[in-house]
Protein backbone atom coordinates (compact mmCIF):
# COMPACT_ATOMS: atom_id res chain seq x y z
CA UNK A 1 0.00 0.00 0.00
CA UNK A 2 0.91 3.55 -0.65
CA UNK A 3 0.18 6.47 1.78
CA UNK A 4 -0.22 9.72 -0.84
CA UNK A 5 -2.43 11.51 1.71
CA UNK A 6 -5.74 10.81 0.13
CA UNK A 7 -6.05 7.19 1.12
CA UNK A 8 -4.14 3.99 0.29
CA UNK A 9 -3.38 2.57 -2.97
CA UNK A 10 -3.47 -0.87 -3.33
CA UNK A 11 -0.56 -3.03 -4.48
CA UNK A 12 -1.10 -3.46 -7.93
CA UNK A 13 -1.54 0.43 -8.34
CA UNK A 14 1.42 0.99 -6.30
CA UNK A 15 3.74 -1.15 -8.22
CA UNK A 16 2.15 0.37 -11.60
CA UNK A 17 2.89 3.63 -10.74
CA UNK A 18 6.33 3.16 -9.07
CA UNK A 19 7.41 1.39 -12.72
CA UNK A 20 6.16 4.41 -14.40
CA UNK A 21 7.67 6.75 -12.27
CA UNK A 22 11.03 5.26 -12.67
CA UNK A 23 10.73 5.41 -16.83
CA UNK A 24 9.55 9.16 -16.76
CA UNK A 25 12.50 9.56 -14.92
CA UNK A 26 15.29 7.61 -15.92
CA UNK A 27 13.81 7.00 -20.05
CA UNK A 28 12.10 10.51 -20.96
CA UNK A 29 14.46 12.54 -18.73
CA UNK A 30 12.11 14.61 -16.99
CA UNK A 31 12.70 16.62 -13.94
CA UNK A 32 11.78 15.65 -9.72
CA UNK A 33 8.81 18.47 -9.84
CA UNK A 34 7.32 16.43 -13.26
CA UNK A 35 7.51 12.85 -12.34
CA UNK A 36 5.79 14.64 -8.69
CA UNK A 37 2.66 15.87 -10.76
CA UNK A 38 2.50 12.34 -13.07
CA UNK A 39 2.40 10.54 -8.99
CA UNK A 40 -0.09 12.96 -7.81
CA UNK A 41 -2.05 12.96 -10.95
CA UNK A 42 -2.07 8.94 -11.02
CA UNK A 43 -2.78 8.84 -6.93
CA UNK A 44 -5.51 11.02 -7.35
CA UNK A 45 -7.20 8.48 -10.04
CA UNK A 46 -6.06 5.67 -8.23
CA UNK A 47 -8.25 6.84 -5.01
CA UNK A 48 -10.99 7.23 -7.40
CA UNK A 49 -11.42 3.73 -9.54
CA UNK A 50 -10.64 2.63 -5.99
CA UNK A 51 -13.57 4.18 -4.55
CA UNK A 52 -15.60 2.60 -7.68
CA UNK A 53 -14.27 -0.70 -7.01
CA UNK A 54 -10.93 -1.28 -9.18
CA UNK A 55 -8.45 -3.45 -8.16
CA UNK A 56 -6.52 -4.05 -11.29
CA UNK A 57 -5.58 -1.79 -13.81
CA UNK A 58 -7.86 -3.67 -16.30
CA UNK A 59 -10.24 -2.51 -14.18
CA UNK A 60 -10.21 0.75 -15.57
CA UNK A 61 -12.22 1.56 -18.18
CA UNK A 62 -12.80 4.77 -20.22
CA UNK A 63 -16.10 5.01 -18.47
CA UNK A 64 -14.16 5.04 -14.83
CA UNK A 65 -11.78 7.63 -16.79
CA UNK A 66 -14.57 10.11 -17.58
CA UNK A 67 -16.23 10.10 -14.58
CA UNK A 68 -12.93 10.73 -12.59
CA UNK A 69 -12.69 13.94 -15.41
CA UNK A 70 -15.58 15.17 -13.94
CA UNK A 71 -15.60 14.41 -10.61
CA UNK A 72 -12.28 16.86 -11.30
CA UNK A 73 -14.58 19.64 -12.86
CA UNK A 74 -17.07 19.00 -9.57
CA UNK A 75 -14.65 19.91 -7.35
CA UNK A 76 -13.52 23.25 -8.64
CA UNK A 77 -10.42 22.48 -10.67
CA UNK A 78 -9.74 24.62 -14.03
CA UNK A 79 -9.69 23.58 -17.65
CA UNK A 80 -5.76 24.01 -17.46
CA UNK A 81 -5.34 21.56 -14.49
CA UNK A 82 -7.80 19.07 -15.64
CA UNK A 83 -6.46 19.22 -18.66
CA UNK A 84 -2.80 18.83 -17.89
CA UNK A 85 -4.22 15.57 -15.19
CA UNK A 86 -6.09 13.66 -18.53
CA UNK A 87 -2.51 14.43 -20.68
CA UNK A 88 -0.92 12.35 -17.70
CA UNK A 89 -3.32 9.71 -17.75
CA UNK A 90 -3.59 9.20 -21.13
CA UNK A 91 0.67 8.95 -21.15
CA UNK A 92 0.57 6.69 -18.61
CA UNK A 93 -2.00 4.33 -19.97
CA UNK A 94 -0.42 4.54 -23.70
CA UNK A 95 3.06 3.35 -21.18
CA UNK A 96 1.28 0.26 -19.68
CA UNK A 97 -0.32 -1.27 -22.88
CA UNK A 98 3.08 -0.75 -24.46
CA UNK A 99 4.71 -2.37 -22.13
CA UNK A 100 1.86 -4.76 -21.92
CA UNK A 101 0.68 -4.38 -18.24
CA UNK A 102 -2.94 -3.79 -19.70
CA UNK A 103 -4.21 -5.20 -23.34
CA UNK A 104 -6.44 -2.13 -24.17
CA UNK A 105 -5.66 1.05 -23.43
CA UNK A 106 -8.49 2.84 -22.13
CA UNK A 107 -7.11 6.32 -22.34
CA UNK A 108 -6.89 6.96 -26.10
CA UNK A 109 -10.83 7.66 -25.97
CA UNK A 110 -10.64 10.75 -23.72
CA UNK A 111 -11.25 13.76 -25.15
CA UNK A 112 -8.81 16.30 -22.95
CA UNK A 113 -10.57 19.47 -22.59
CA UNK A 114 -9.46 22.54 -24.62
CA UNK A 115 -7.85 25.51 -22.36
CA UNK A 116 -8.66 28.86 -23.96
CA UNK A 117 -4.80 30.17 -23.80
CA UNK A 118 -3.48 34.01 -23.75
CA UNK A 119 -1.18 35.25 -25.86
CA UNK A 120 1.39 36.61 -23.29
CA UNK A 121 2.68 39.81 -23.28
CA UNK A 122 6.15 40.33 -25.32
CA UNK A 123 8.14 43.55 -25.99
CA UNK A 124 8.09 45.68 -28.76
CA UNK A 125 11.72 45.70 -30.50
CA UNK A 126 11.77 49.45 -29.77
CA UNK A 127 10.81 48.49 -26.44
CA UNK A 128 13.78 46.12 -26.14
CA UNK A 129 16.10 48.12 -27.51
CA UNK A 130 15.03 50.99 -24.51
CA UNK A 131 15.38 48.57 -21.99
CA UNK A 132 18.60 46.94 -22.91
CA UNK A 133 19.31 51.26 -23.18
CA UNK A 134 18.57 51.81 -19.75
CA UNK A 135 20.40 48.98 -18.17
CA UNK A 136 23.80 50.36 -20.03
CA UNK A 137 22.83 53.74 -18.16
CA UNK A 138 22.56 52.00 -15.48
CA UNK A 139 26.31 50.19 -15.75
CA UNK A 140 27.24 53.18 -16.28
CA UNK A 141 28.54 54.32 -12.36
CA UNK A 142 30.16 51.30 -13.15
CA UNK A 143 28.66 49.41 -10.27
CA UNK A 144 29.36 46.10 -10.51
CA UNK A 145 25.87 44.85 -9.52
CA UNK A 146 24.45 47.06 -12.13
CA UNK A 147 27.18 45.56 -14.84
CA UNK A 148 26.15 41.97 -14.41
CA UNK A 149 22.38 43.24 -14.56
CA UNK A 150 23.21 44.55 -17.78
CA UNK A 151 25.19 41.29 -19.11
CA UNK A 152 22.24 39.10 -17.87
CA UNK A 153 19.42 41.17 -19.85
CA UNK A 154 21.86 41.33 -23.16
CA UNK A 155 22.40 37.91 -22.52
CA UNK A 156 18.33 36.85 -21.84
CA UNK A 157 16.98 38.83 -24.66
CA UNK A 158 20.19 37.88 -27.28
CA UNK A 159 19.26 33.94 -26.44
CA UNK A 160 15.70 33.20 -25.41
CA UNK A 161 17.34 30.93 -22.93
CA UNK A 162 14.96 30.24 -19.46
CA UNK A 163 16.44 32.33 -16.18
CA UNK A 164 16.92 28.77 -14.84
CA UNK A 165 19.36 28.14 -17.88
CA UNK A 166 21.06 32.01 -17.11
CA UNK A 167 21.88 30.85 -13.55
CA UNK A 168 22.75 27.76 -14.31
CA UNK A 169 25.94 28.65 -16.35
CA UNK A 170 29.64 28.19 -15.96
CA UNK A 171 31.86 30.06 -16.96
CA UNK A 172 33.17 27.16 -19.10
CA UNK A 173 29.66 27.13 -20.51
CA UNK A 174 31.05 30.36 -22.68
CA UNK A 175 32.84 30.22 -26.08
CA UNK A 176 33.65 33.43 -27.06
CA UNK A 177 35.64 32.26 -30.10
CA UNK A 178 32.60 31.40 -31.82
CA UNK A 179 30.12 33.52 -29.96
CA UNK A 180 27.94 31.11 -28.05
CA UNK A 181 26.95 29.57 -24.65
CA UNK A 182 26.33 25.71 -23.73
CA UNK A 183 23.10 25.27 -21.62
CA UNK A 184 21.31 22.81 -19.94
CA UNK A 185 17.79 22.93 -20.55
CA UNK A 186 14.72 20.83 -19.26
CA UNK A 187 15.41 16.83 -18.59
CA UNK A 188 19.15 17.77 -18.77
CA UNK A 189 18.82 18.40 -22.33
CA UNK A 190 22.27 20.12 -23.55
CA UNK A 191 22.42 22.74 -26.49
CA UNK A 192 24.14 25.26 -27.88
CA UNK A 193 23.03 28.68 -28.38
CA UNK A 194 24.54 31.64 -30.27
CA UNK A 195 24.47 35.10 -28.68
CA UNK A 196 25.21 38.26 -30.49
CA UNK A 197 27.97 41.12 -30.63
CA UNK A 198 26.13 43.96 -28.26
CA UNK A 199 25.85 40.84 -25.79
CA UNK A 200 29.49 39.60 -26.25
CA UNK A 201 30.43 43.20 -25.38
CA UNK A 202 28.35 43.41 -22.08
CA UNK A 203 29.55 39.61 -21.15
CA UNK A 204 33.46 40.37 -21.33
CA UNK A 205 32.55 43.46 -19.16
CA UNK A 206 31.45 41.82 -16.57
CA UNK A 207 34.07 38.99 -16.99
CA UNK A 208 36.72 41.56 -16.56
CA UNK A 209 35.06 43.80 -13.81
CA UNK A 210 32.19 42.80 -11.88
CA UNK A 211 32.76 39.30 -11.13
CA UNK A 212 36.18 39.77 -9.63
CA UNK A 213 34.65 42.11 -7.37
CA UNK A 214 31.78 40.16 -6.93
CA UNK A 215 34.00 36.69 -6.58
CA UNK A 216 34.93 34.91 -3.37
CA UNK A 217 35.61 31.47 -2.13
CA UNK A 218 31.93 30.80 -2.16
CA UNK A 219 31.95 31.16 -5.62
CA UNK A 220 33.04 28.48 -7.85
CA UNK A 221 32.82 28.42 -11.52
CA UNK A 222 29.33 30.11 -11.25
CA UNK A 223 29.18 33.14 -14.09
CA UNK A 224 27.04 35.07 -12.31
CA UNK A 225 27.38 36.23 -9.30
CA UNK A 226 25.09 37.75 -6.14
CA UNK A 227 26.68 40.20 -3.62
CA UNK A 228 27.68 37.66 -1.60
CA UNK A 229 29.67 35.52 -3.97
CA UNK A 230 27.49 32.79 -4.97
CA UNK A 231 25.52 31.75 -7.78
CA UNK A 232 23.07 34.09 -8.24
CA UNK A 233 19.50 33.60 -7.53
CA UNK A 234 16.57 33.15 -9.99
CA UNK A 235 14.50 35.31 -7.64
CA UNK A 236 17.11 38.11 -7.77
CA UNK A 237 17.13 38.13 -11.53
CA UNK A 238 13.45 38.15 -12.16
CA UNK A 239 13.22 41.38 -9.55
CA UNK A 240 15.65 43.26 -11.57
CA UNK A 241 14.21 42.91 -14.91
CA UNK A 242 11.04 44.06 -13.17
CA UNK A 243 13.15 46.77 -11.90
CA UNK A 244 14.26 48.17 -14.97
CA UNK A 245 11.44 47.51 -16.84
CA UNK A 246 9.42 49.37 -13.97
CA UNK A 247 11.33 52.36 -15.02
CA UNK A 248 9.91 52.84 -18.74
CA UNK A 249 7.05 54.69 -19.48
CA UNK A 250 4.34 52.64 -21.25
CA UNK A 251 6.19 49.33 -21.11
CA UNK A 252 4.45 45.91 -20.28
CA UNK A 253 5.78 44.47 -16.63
CA UNK A 254 7.21 41.62 -17.72
CA UNK A 255 9.60 38.93 -15.96
CA UNK A 256 12.69 37.04 -17.73
CA UNK A 257 9.66 34.89 -19.18
CA UNK A 258 8.18 37.56 -20.84
CA UNK A 259 12.23 38.12 -22.78
CA UNK A 260 11.83 35.20 -23.66
CA UNK A 261 8.98 35.43 -26.14
CA UNK A 262 9.69 38.77 -27.28
CA UNK A 263 13.08 37.42 -28.37
CA UNK A 264 11.41 34.27 -30.39
CA UNK A 265 8.86 37.07 -31.99
CA UNK A 266 11.33 39.55 -32.84
CA UNK A 267 13.75 36.62 -33.74
CA UNK A 268 10.74 35.42 -36.23
CA UNK A 269 10.17 38.90 -37.54
CA UNK A 270 13.34 39.38 -38.75
CA UNK A 271 13.14 36.11 -41.07
CA UNK A 272 14.69 33.50 -38.80
CA UNK A 273 13.32 30.03 -39.28
CA UNK A 274 10.92 28.75 -36.77
CA UNK A 275 12.14 25.17 -36.78
CA UNK A 276 15.67 26.87 -36.21
CA UNK A 277 14.22 29.33 -33.26
CA UNK A 278 12.41 26.18 -31.84
CA UNK A 279 15.70 24.58 -31.19
CA UNK A 280 17.74 27.55 -29.65
CA UNK A 281 14.67 27.99 -27.44
CA UNK A 282 14.92 24.36 -26.34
Amino acid sequence: MQNNGLGQICANFSSASARFIQYVELELGRSLNTSKAYRKDLDNLFNFAQDKGCQELQDIGVVELRGWLASQRVAGLSSATIARRATSIRMFFAWATHTKLITEDPASALVIPKVSKKLPHILQQNQAENLMDRAALRADDNSPTHIRDQAMLELLYATGIRVGELVGLDIHDLDPSRRTIRVLGKGSKERVVPYGAIAEKTVENYLAISRPALANDLSGAALFLGQRGKRIDQRVVRTMVHEVLSSLDGVPDLGPHGLRHSAATHLIEGGADIRAVQEILG
